[in-house]
């Protein structure tokens, strides 16, 4: 199940250091390139509630098995798209497969190991591979770009779901479909309609001159689902999100902290991978193996923190990884025109912060739910993670692109395009020094103020977190169903 997992995080992150050079030989515009990104969260996202739920229904197996399948397909005509717009409808179906994978891999998880503590640990496992494979992500695709052209970061997916196919299909744990169940097809319409909502709006305030009308008619979308969607689910006999469950403060405070995890996650290696090639000549493999700090740092506490979560407590783990996680970017942003060792030093400690929170955030989520709700708590744990990352990538990316454009002062007789883009600078003007220190001091100023943030919201998270996970400290019980009966 994990290495299902990892295919998914993986292909989540894979991007960010295949972007620049993505965009450019596909010739998708920056709007273009954040959707290539963007489709695959996002749909996922909405998708994710319905899908816990059917699993339940026709037996979580073999939804993984069906999402494989459907993976695959996406990824080979990803892989030879020949423009844009496929490759961001491609980017949508690759999330339907991923969405049907993806609560199936907690909830078998869930269902095999019936002891806590065996459970705590298979769950840091999992949370493990979950960082590390988003934080992967990079490396592996500049790995690809350094010998292949940018349709490998696609191609690749094709021969390890084949071996996950079969691996699967000889030890993954059987459940028995539950037919009692119900899907509700409209609930996950109305649960996309508010996150494409939501988003857009996102995007649109803050990049350079905003269209407020277009905010306003997104809010109210956004809005609109929201309302509709929460009225729903008061109505069905089986919810796709039953609000009660939100009761537990260690299921809440384990939600806030997958979402503030992966925030952090996928804002750094955007921005970082981005700019140490874009900046600082490196190449994609090169910028791919400086984010995958993160990935480092985070291996030895995701499972340490399994292994002695009985003794520390959750709100050890989570309030006080997500603190160390802030510390690091503090780190980071403040040293990272000081060398590269300060650089890794920052990635690595934000990495140990991050691994110890998500190892044990899966545990106070699937814990805290009757066994009987564990596709709608897996299912919502992964919409905390998806939604994380795409509010990281809608944000952070057009925060980057409105503060480049707003404060980059060009000398006389520049073109237009080098105050649009970094990319467009070093496009445009790559013998010209006085427009290039302009476009990468700009570049700069836009890469500090994303940091920042991402520091603010992850100390927004360790309060949060720390409050709710008050009675949860050393000794106390994680879970409080121990079985699955």
């Amino acid at each position: 199940m994990s290495a299902g997992l990892l295919l998914i995080t993986l292909d989540n992150s894979i991007l960010y250091t295949a972007l620049p050079t993505l965009t450019e030989e596909i010739g998708a515009s920056p709007s273009q390139g954040l959707w290539i990104i963007n489709a695959y969260p996002l749909v996922m996202a909405g998708l994710l509630l319905g899908a816990g739920t059917l699993g339940d229904r026709v037996g979580h197996q073999r939804m993984f098995l069906v999402g494989l399948v459907i993976f695959a397909a996406a990824s080979l005509v990803a892989a030879f798209a020949p423009a844009p717009e496929v490759l961001i409808a491609a980017r949508a179906v690759l999330a339907v497969g991923a969405a049907s994978m993806m609560p199936a891999t907690l909830a078998l998880i869930r269902i095999a190991f019936t002891i806590e503590r065996e459970r705590n640990v298979a769950i840091a496992v999992w949370g493990s591979v979950a960082l590390i494979g988003s934080a992967l992500g990079p490396i592996v695709g500049g790995a690809l770009l350094e010998h292949f052209w940018w349709g490998s970061v696609f191609l690749v997916n094709v021969p390890v779901a084949v071996i996950a196919l079969l691996v699967v299909l000889k030890v993954a744990p059987h459940n028995d479909p539950d037919p009692s169940k119900t899907w509700d097809l409209l609930s996950s319409v109305q649960v996309m309609v508010a996150m494409v909502g939501l988003v857009f709006a996102l995007k649109e305030v803050t990049k350079p001159g905003p269209s407020w009308p277009v905010v306003a008619a997104a809010l109210v979308a956004a809005a609109l689902g929201a309302i509709t969607f929460t009225r729903r689910q008061s109505r069905l006999d089986h919810p796709l999100l039953d609000f009660s469950i939100f009761r537990n403060r260690a299921f809440a405070a384990g939600v806030l902290a997958a979402a503030f995890a992966m925030f952090a996650v996928g804002g750094i290696q955007l921005v970082t991978s981005q700019r140490y090639q874009l900046v600082e000549g490196l190449s994609p493999l090169e910028a791919g193996a400086l984010v995958a700090a993160v990935a480092v740092g985070a291996l030895p506490t995701g499972l340490l923190g399994g292994a002695f979560l009985h003794v520390v407590g959750l709100r050890t783990l989570i309030g006080g990884g997500l603190t160390v996680s802030t510390v690091g970017v503090v780190v980071t942003v403040t040293s990272f025109q000081s060398g590269l060792g300060w650089m890794i030093a920052g990635l690595a400690l934000t990495g140990m912060g991050l691994g110890a929170a998500m190892s044990v955030a899966s545990t106070a989520i699937v814990g805290n739910v009757p066994p009987r709700r564990a596709g709608m708590a897996s299912s919502l744990e992964e919409v905390s993670y998806e939604f994380g990352s795409l509010t990281a990538v809608a944000i952070l990316g057009s925060l980057l692109t409105a503060i480049y454009t707003s404060t980059i002062t060009l000398p006389p007789g520049a073109l237009a395009e080098a105050g649009d883009s970094l990319s467009g600078a070093l496009s445009t003007s790559a013998s010209d020094p006085g427009i290039l220190e302009a476009a990468f001091t700009a570049f700069d100023h836009g890469y500090s103020v994303v940091m920042v943030v991402v520091a603010a919201v992850l100390a927004t998270g360790a309060a949060l977190t720390t409050a709710l996970l008050w009675r949860y400290g050393p000794g106390s019980a994680s879970s409080s169903y121990d079985s699955d009966h």
